[in-house]
């Protein structure tokens, strides 16, 4: 294979998991990538909710007090990798000092626990969306996937990741690139 001088950058898209993929915990899967590199990738599962989880357990287990203000979220499924870590992906009008990272002008990631802190104080970002776990490839593992047809990559956008109901993130993420999903699943499987 013939190393190309356009290196894939997937910092800030999502990755679509197609119909095909082996994997039962990616199946209809959306990942927003928060970081990707020569030496792997990382991202957060944005439309796979944890069971009734909702924030307020989470605070609860972490003995966080909750003011009237706070608003309760659904807790997601991240990811299989550090499944009792938190992750928080939320508009950028929030910041929280060093540890948040802007992965897209619209969309930042936080993981410390100043931020639960401030959500539990109703002082937290506008938009949230808090993964547990996260999803992680080793360098080169993505870029092998992606080739084997096992992901479409689409541009992310904060409609998808905050406002869509997870029931409906995939078939949007497809729309945003001109997929209809029933041509995608019909045709999945037949040689």
């Amino acid at each position: 294979m013939e190393h190309s001088d356009q290196e894939l950058n997937l910092n800030g898209k999502m990755l679509i998991a197609m119909p095909g993929m082996g994997d039962p915990r990616f199946v209809h899967s959306v990942v927003f990538m928060c970081a990707h590199s020569d030496d792997g990738a990382m991202g957060l599962i944005v439309n796979k909710p944890v069971g009734e989880m909702q924030l307020s357990d989470l605070l609860e287990q972490l003995s966080i007090t909750k003011t009237p203000d706070a608003e309760d979220i659904q807790l997601h499924f991240g990811g299989p990798v550090e499944g009792g870590r938190g992750f928080v992906l939320h508009s950028t009008e929030y910041r929280s000092g060093a540890s948040t990272v802007p992965v897209t002008d619209d969309i930042g990631m936080t993981a410390t626990l100043d931020i639960l802190e401030d959500m539990a104080n109703g002082k937290g970002p506008e938009k949230t969306l808090m993964a547990l776990g996260y999803s992680g490839w080793s360098a080169g593992q993505l870029e092998g996937e992606i080739a084997e047809n096992g992901w479409l990559i689409c541009d992310a956008s904060t409609e998808t990741v905050f406002d869509t109901e997870d029931t409906e993130k995939w078939v949007a993420a497809l729309k945003t690139i001109g997929v209809d999903a029933l041509s995608l699943s019909a045709s999945a499987g037949h040689a």
